[in-house]
């Protein structure tokens, strides 16, 4: 059993997504944040995590999803991209799952669905099938990349 088949989970706007535990610095509560003039939309601002200051990009944003409902606060998976923290808010926090089958063997990273909106399919490497889900598995550094951001639908700026 290797380390890889670890993943720590989470939700976005219902969407189950796991990234790899050896990527995944720490998980923390809503944490205050400061706000980053003409950053992309993505950038939700700027955390600072015990004198470390973090890039907070939200992942309801980056993927093109609708905004969190007012006064629902995001939780924080901090990771390590390209050489970097960054934090990515999320919905809610679910569980460090070890992907394995009956077997005990660590279970196959399976192509992304088609039916799998396309901005969500560019930050994932792929999902596992889980005995009760379908695990997204993201790729971090893809996730914190926010200057391939989608447009967003309708409104105007």
């Amino acid at each position: 059993m290797g380390q890889r088949s670890q993943y720590c989970t989470f939700w976005v706007d219902g969407l189950f997504f796991g990234v790899a535990v050896s990527g995944v610095q720490e998980v923390l509560r809503y944490q205050p944040l400061t706000a980053v003039p003409s950053a992309p939309e993505a950038i939700q601002g700027l955390i600072n995590l015990r004198g470390q200051i973090v890039t907070a990009v939200d992942l309801r944003c980056r993927i093109g999803l609708p905004p969190r409902a007012e006064g629902d606060l995001p939780m924080n998976v901090i990771v390590r991209s390209r050489g970097e923290v960054v934090s990515l808010l999320v919905d809610d926090i679910g569980d460090v799952i070890t992907a394995q089958d009956q077997n005990g063997g660590d279970l196959e990273l399976e192509a992304v669905p088609a039916n799998v909106p396309s901005v969500v399919q560019d930050v994932v490497t792929g999902v596992l099938a889980l005995p009760d889900a379908v695990l997204l598995v993201l790729d971090a550094d893809r996730a914190a990349d926010v200057s391939v951001v989608p447009e967003t639908t309708g409104g105007t700026s």
